[in-house]
C-alpha cells in the first residue's frame, strides 16, 4: 500500500529524531570513559602532586619509566603474570571440561573447581597468604607428611612470590574456564565423534584431531580474557604482597596505584596507566587479528 504525505513526513521526521535519543548515553560515555582517559594522557605529561596545577614537562615521565629498575621489574612481573594465566587456569580448565564432560556426575565434579570464583580477588589473596606464610597451612601440611619445604617463605623472594600468586589465582579462574571449556563441548555436533569413533578415534587422538579444532573459538574467549585479566593484576598481589619483599612482585597496575596515591606523583602514575592501556589494547588487538587470520586460512 503507497503511503500518504503525511507517512512519509512523519518517517522523515522520525530519522531526525531518533539520533537524538542516543545523546543521554553518548554524554555518559564520553563523561565517564572518554573524559578521563584524555585528561589522564594529559597528566601523564606534566609533574602534578594531585594538589598544585600540573607542569609540562614532556615526555620526562616515560623516560623514568623506563629507566627506573623497580618499574622495569614491575613490567618482567607483568609479563610472567601474562605468561602463567594463559598456561595454568586455560590448560587446567580445559582438562577438567574434557574429563568431567559427558560423565554422569560431571556437575558436581566441576563444582569445587567453579566455587573459588565467586569469591573476590581480595578473599583469594586472604586465603593464599594464610596457606603460603611462613610455617602456614603448606608448611604444616608438608612437615606433617615429613616433606621438605616446611619453613620455606614462599613469597619472601622473586620471582618464587609472583609464581605462587599465580598458582592462587589459577586456583580462582580454572572453575570458570571449564565451564567455558564445557559450553564449547555442548556446541560440537555429536555426528563427527560418533563418526571418529567408529574410526577408532579414542583418547589423545579423538581430542587433538576432533575435540580442539573444535573448540578454537571459545578458546580465543577463554585465551583472550586471560590476557586482559593478567594485565591488569592488583588486588591478589596487593592483599599478598602489597608488591613485596620491596618490590619483588610488583606489578604495572601495582606501580601505577602507588606512584598515585602513595607517592602523590600523578603524572609519573598516569605515564604507567596509559602504557598499560596502550598494552592491553595492542595485545587483544594483534591477539585477535591472529586468531581471526587463522580462521580465515582454515575456512
Amino acid at each position: 500500500m503507497k503511503r500518504g504525505p503525511v507517512s512519509e513526513r512523519s518517517a522523515r521526521t522520525g530519522a531526525r529524531v531518533a539520533p537524538l535519543f542516543g545523546l543521554p548515553a553518548a554524554a555518559v560515555v564520553a563523561l565517564l570513559l572518554y573524559l578521563p582517559f584524555l585528561w589522564t594522557t594529559y597528566v601523564s605529561f606534566t609533574s602534578y602532586d594531585g594538589l598544585a596545577s600540573p607542569v609540562w614537562t614532556g615526555l620526562a615521565n616515560y623516560k623514568a619509566m623506563f629507566s627506573d629498575p623497580d618499574l622495569v621489574g614491575a613490567l618482567v612481573n607483568t609479563l610472567l603474570w601474562v605468561v602463567g594465566m594463559v598456561t595454568l587456569p586455560v590448560v587446567l580448565g580445559l582438562l577438567v571440561a574434557v574429563l568431567t564432560y559427558g560423565h554422569r556426575w560431571g556437575t558436581w565434579l566441576r563444582l569445587p573447581f567453579l566455587l573459588p570464583y565467586a569469591i573476590s580477588g581480595v578473599a583469594v589473596g586472604v586465603i593464599w597468604g594464610f596457606v603460603l606464610q611462613p610455617d602456614g597451612a603448606l608448611g604444616q601440611a608438608l612437615g606433617f607428611f615429613g616433606l621438605p619445604g616446611e619453613h620455606t617463605g614462599w613469597l619472601q623472594a622473586g620471582p618464587g612470590n609472583t609464581l605462587m600468586m599465580i598458582v592462587a589465582v589459577t586456583w580462582q579462574a580454572a572453575g570458570v574456564n571449564a565451564l567455558l571449556f564445557v559450553v564449547g563441548l555442548q556446541s560440537i555436533p555429536a555426528e563427527p565423534l560418533e563418526a571418529a569413533r567408529l574410526d577408532g578415534a579414542e583418547g589423545f587422538r579423538l581430542f587433538f584431531h576432533q575435540l580442539w579444532p573444535q573448540l578454537r573459538p571459545i578458546t580465543t574467549v577463554v585465551v583472550g580474557l586471560s590476557i586482559v585479566g593478567s594485565l591488569k593484576t592488583f588486588d591478589v598481589v596487593w592483599v599478598m604482597t602489597q608488591g613485596g619483599p620491596g618490590t619483588s612482585s610488583e606489578t604495572l597496575a601495582l606501580s601505577m596505584y602507588k606512584e598515585t596515591f602513595v607517592l602523590n606523583d600523578y603524572g609519573q602514575g598516569a605515564a604507567i596507566a596509559l602504557f598499560l592501556s596502550l598494552v592491553t589494547f595492542a595485545a587483544s588487538i594483534l591477539y585477535l587479528r591472529y586468531q581471526l587470520g587463522e580462521s580465515r586460512e582454515q575456512g
